[in-house]
């Protein structure tokens, strides 16, 4: 796929945290991933990479993903994946609980079981 088809590939702006790897450089960088398709990603973070090298992000619900440099400017980068995802994975939350009922109201009872309300 040449560079003109690649852009063509609809991509939404998002933001996920991500662990990089790169060949050049030995260990593992947090990066921020800042849109997402099928076929690359935006990343920026404090990892010099160079255009054309081969890199592996481990994306939420999705893991490692091969991919290689297209660009580069100033912290921000593009990652064209060897093979396509589907992006749609990763924009879904893990139902550990149930999400509809907020965090802090999770097992909070205000009334006592007679009914009235609880003095705390």
């Amino acid at each position: 796929m040449d560079e003109s088809e690649n852009r063509q590939i609809a991509r939404d702006s998002l933001f996920l945290m991500a662990d990089l790897r790169t060949e050049n450089i030995s260990g593992e960088h947090r990066i921020k991933v800042r849109n997402l398709s099928d076929g690359g990603m935006m990343g920026e973070g404090n990892v010099r990479v160079l255009r054309g090298s081969v890199v592996e992000v481990n994306i939420r619900n999705i893991g490692w993903v091969k991919g290689s440099i297209a660009w580069i400017q100033e912290s921000r980068f593009g990652v064209a994946f060897l093979e396509p995802i589907d992006a749609r994975i990763a924009r879904t939350r893990l139902n550990t609980e149930d999400d509809s009922i907020p965090g802090y109201t999770r097992n909070h009872q205000p009334y006592s079981s007679t009914g009235k309300i609880r003095k705390v």
